[in-house]
């Protein structure tokens, strides 16, 4: 009689496995690194990715960029129309996924394909480290500032005492939750989602009966100004899906069978609807109240007795976004050169998120601090993505996950003197084009020519990209080695 259990190695299936090993269960602490995950270990479906990035984009971060759109001068219904094609950016980051699987590594061990094994680390540092620190402690900051106001409530006065305890508890639930690691994070964040959903429900309920849906700023913008805001809240929403560079990390996993169109298609709509539902929560609360002060407007519409499991909702959520940041971070550190275990290099970036958190919470404007960080890190992000998702199709997703972990000068991506100059080159040059477009903290001579319209996001990406395929084809090493179909 035939076998009813589904074949995980049988391609066009979903992607079912086999149940997790010992070493891969949620009570357990992940043993795995950055190591190569071997196929008698991959386990999962697809669409198990659809809770990880859903309850990833269900909080105040995306209520505050939403209504910081309106606060730029859209009308409600551009700010709408701003939201759709910013988060459209969450297709890159399925995209990247597909990467997991084929491997069997993390991306900050597939980026070894396009920066060398000695690049990838100066990559790994920057882009992996050092920027997830810095979107670590922006959201641990939004969930702070959430607690604060609910300690408050239950009549303890937020001083600064009470805050940095407030900030060291919520980085330890955070942390607690990337140590145990991926297996942690799948078990989790199902029913992370549907609490925050149901949370939410009654947010959308409240804002909605009280949004204006005919609201126009009193100076409506025309012409260059409207363009360059238009430009500029898209790039400011794009930053959210921009950030994950590192989605590969869990996605890995899955068998390598696992077909990609469904990898890619979990991934969007996971990252895609929710990011798209609350942040326009966001745009409509601010038709009706101020929202350069999104938590205390927000409390002025909902129902009095739902404002303590609103506060917990958005640090809920905001925990569930920092577990996946610091988790990446983890594994950044690692390929970074730090020889220490994954659940340690956690530890270590939590530290580093904290002081950051005290510094942005008792020191500076949060609000600032959100546009300023998200649109920044787009000049370094933009590029970043655009090299490895040109390496995706330009290697048609082949990666030798075995020989990525030799970082010998005999591996396969050693390339010349532990360095790929055509992906160091073309992340250089993207970076700098995208420098020269960009107007927010500071302006661009490019930004400053075309009157303030910020082109920093799509020169940074089309100019990595060009530059990563002209340089490839020319250089010696070219792809380094190609896996056998």
């Amino acid at each position: 009689m035939a076998s009813t259990i589904p074949d995980p190695h049988r391609p066009g299936t979903d992607g079912a496995a086999k149940a997790p090993l010992p070493s891969e269960r949620a009570v357990r602490i992940e043993a795995h690194g950055i190591d190569h995950i071997p196929e008698r270990e991959r386990h999962g479906r697809p669409r198990e990715l659809f809770s990880v990035w859903a309850a990833a984009n269900v909080n105040y971060l995306s209520l505050v960029v939403g209504g910081a759109l309106i606060l730029m001068g859209l009308s409600l219904w551009q700010a709408l129309a701003v939201l759709f094609v910013g988060n459209l950016f969450w297709a890159l980051t399925g995209f990247l996924s597909v990467s997991g699987p084929a491997a069997g590594a993390p991306s900050e061990v597939v980026t070894r394909a396009m920066y060398g094994i000695r690049g990838n680390r100066v990559n790994n540092a920057v882009v992996g480290w050092m920027i997830s620190v810095c979107y670590f402690a922006l959201n641990l900051s939004a969930a702070a500032v959430a607690a604060f106001s609910l300690v408050e409530k239950v009549g303890i006065t937020a001083n600064t005492g009470v805050k940095v305890v407030v900030i060291i508890v919520i980085a330890a639930l955070t942390l607690t939750i990337s140590v145990f690691g991926h297996a942690m994070i799948m078990r989790l964040y199902l029913p992370i989602t549907l609490a925050l959903a149901a949370a939410f429900t009654v947010v959308a309920v409240s804002v909605i009966g009280h949004t204006d849906f005919s609201y126009m700023p009193a100076e409506p913008l025309t012409g260059t100004d409207l363009w360059a805001t238009v430009i500029a809240g898209v790039t400011l929403i794009a930053s959210g899906p921009l950030s994950y560079t590192t989605s590969a990390d869990f996605s890995r996993y899955l068998p390598a069978t696992t077909p990609k169109k469904a990898i890619v298609g979990w991934t969007l709509l996971g990252g895609f609807v929710p990011s798209m539902i609350v942040c326009s929560l966001g745009v409509f609360a601010a038709t009706a109240v101020d929202m350069t002060d999104p938590q205390s407007a927000l409390e002025k519409i909902l129902p009095g007795w739902f404002t303590p499991v609103f506060l917990l909702a958005l640090i809920l959520g905001t925990i569930a976004i920092n577990a996946l940041t610091a988790y990446s971070a983890g594994l950044a550190l690692q390929a970074v050169g730090v020889r220490i275990r994954r659940s340690i290099s956690v530890i270590v970036d939590g530290i580093a998120a904290v002081s950051l958190t005290l510094y942005g919470l008792l020191a500076s404007n949060f609000l600032d601090t959100v546009s300023n960080v998200l649109q920044l890190t787009v000049v370094l992000l933009g590029p970043s993505m655009a090299v490895y998702a040109t390496d995706i199709v330009l290697r048609r997703n082949r990666y030798d996950g075995i020989a990525l972990t030799d970082e010998t000068p005999g591996s396969p991506f050693w390339f010349t003197a532990g360095v790929n100059w055509a992906g160091a080159a073309a992340l250089a040059a993207g970076v700098t084009a995208a420098a020269l477009c960009v107007n927010t903290a500071y302006t661009g001579p490019v930004a400053d020519a075309l009157g303030g319209v910020d082109l920093a996001l799509p020169a940074g990406m089309l100019v990595a990209s060009a530059v990563y395929v002209l340089m490839t084809r020319r250089t010696r090493d070219g792809l380094g080695k190609m896996p056998r179909a």
